[in-house]
């Protein structure tokens, strides 16, 4: 028998992704988003590893948590959903949905497109996210569930027509 051994630090599953491999990555990020836990999020990013979002590009781990501690003092009642768009070897692509409120009790629907890349550990070495924002109505709201990860039974945005 073969024993096959991960890189130091590796956070499966491993690049090159198959369908099957690509939409559990895409789960687990959605998942750990939905914490609003910048430190957990920013261990599933290279220590160098570089973002653009909208007109921020932060570079690093340390970068990355002050961006997310920014995001959630925000972007109130967070709930994020994300769906494998394409996958090919080490690189990612996904559409989301978001759903959050400001401080004035106004809600938001954000729709957007990230682009990832994966080095051999399984760390997200590369983010490119484009996003916009549709103001909505409280009772608009889809995304309802208790704070954190998405339960299991509710609906994707293809089900939800996102």
């Amino acid at each position: 028998m073969v024993e096959v051994t991960q890189p130091v630090g590796a956070r499966p599953p491993l690049p090159p992704f198959t369908r099957e491999t690509a939409v559990q990555k895409v789960r687990m990020a959605e998942d750990a988003w939905n914490t609003r836990d910048p430190e957990r999020v920013s261990l599933a990013y290279t220590e160098d590893s570089r973002w653009r979002n909208r007109a921020e590009f932060p570079v690093g781990r340390a970068e990355i948590v002050a961006f997310l501690k920014r995001k959630w003092a925000r972007e109130l009642e967070y709930r994020l959903i994300k769906e494998l768009w394409a996958f090919a070897e080490n690189r990612i692509a996904v559409r989301f949905v978001y759903e959050s409120c400001d401080d004035g009790g106004d809600w938001f629907r954000s729709h957007g497109n990230e682009n990832w890349e994966f080095d051999e550990r399984g760390l997200m070495r590369r983010r490119f996210a484009s996003i916009n924002d549709q103001p909505i109505q409280e009772s608009e709201r889809k995304f309802r569930w208790p704070q954190g990860p998405r339960p299991a039974d509710h609906p994707g945005l293809s089900d939800l027509g996102l």
